[in-house]
């Protein structure tokens, strides 16, 4: 992992997700950059033929002093800390432009969409079934930027699943413990679950627990969660599963309610 990509915007967790995108710069000697994007300006339902030139020019006014103040946080964050950085702001639809920059790094950082925040945004969604990178999201509630001492791998024996597994190892590597769990395993994972997965993880020097579970009362994801918090596990990692129709993303159920209600980092690939 040498090429490290955090987005920043407009929003608080701006200050949580370039503290961990440092902290993970500094511990794998990884070059970080630091993008904004400048969204298109995002028009109301009623004509815009009728909106007066100014509505444009005070959108463009605000983005360009929200990317300021993040590029002044980034700087001020990461700078200090001695890892080669630099500062990215592109124009243009988030999904496509974050993309287009992370096809050139190991890991994006990306921050959970936040109900509360305007309509309109498609970061991590319209990201995660792209970029063929693995996605670090935050969730918004995220007070701390110490990540990857205790993982907890959700294995289903998917090829999203092993992706997610293999993009995750340099982080395994230097856990201080890691738990797979398969909740609900059928057939694909062979005669006992989550057995071969772990014997592949040690053959890379990464010890673990693993350990399956059968639900009814409660949903995979819920699951997920519960047991995270159990093992006071700080991150996540799993497969995004879905597919797109034209510029619509859309995703399995499992995927879906994390993305939705996660409480920890989670590591998507797909």
């Amino acid at each position: 992992m040498r090429d490290i990509l955090v987005h920043m915007d407009g929003t608080e967790q701006n200050k949580v997700r370039v503290e961990a995108a440092a902290q993970l710069a500094q511990r794998y000697e990884a070059h970080l950059t630091g993008l904004f994007v400048l969204a298109d300006p995002f028009i109301p339902i009623y004509d815009a033929a009728q909106l007066p030139p100014e509505f444009y020019e005070e959108q463009e006014t605000l983005d360009r002093q929200q990317a300021e103040a993040a590029e002044n946080m980034f700087r001020g964050i990461a700078g200090p800390t001695g890892v080669s950085t630099e500062w990215r702001v592109d124009q243009g639809t988030k999904a496509d432009v974050i993309a287009r920059h992370a096809h050139y790094c190991d890991l994006v950082i990306a921050g959970q969409r936040n109900p509360e925040q305007p309509a309109g945004g498609d970061v991590p969604d319209g990201l995660l079934l792209s970029i063929g990178r693995p996605i670090l999201i935050l969730p918004y509630v995220s007070q701390s930027a110490d990540i990857g001492k205790r993982i907890m791998v959700a294995w289903n024996a998917s090829p999203q699943a092993t992706r997610a597994v293999h993009d995750a190892i340099p982080f395994m590597s230097q856990a201080g413990h890691v738990d797979v769990i398969a909740v609900n395993p059928d057939g694909s994972h062979g005669e006992i679950p989550c057995a071969d997965i772990s014997l592949h993880l040690a053959r890379h020097g990464i010890k673990c627990e693993a350990q399956s579970i059968t639900v009814n009362d409660i949903g995979v994801a819920d699951m997920l969660l519960s047991r995270a918090a159990d093992q006071s596990a700080d991150m996540i990692v799993m497969g995004a599963y879905g597919h797109a129709r034209w510029r619509e993303w859309v995703f399995g159920g499992v995927t879906a309610h994390m993305l939705g209600h996660m409480t920890i980092p989670v590591l998507m690939a797909h």
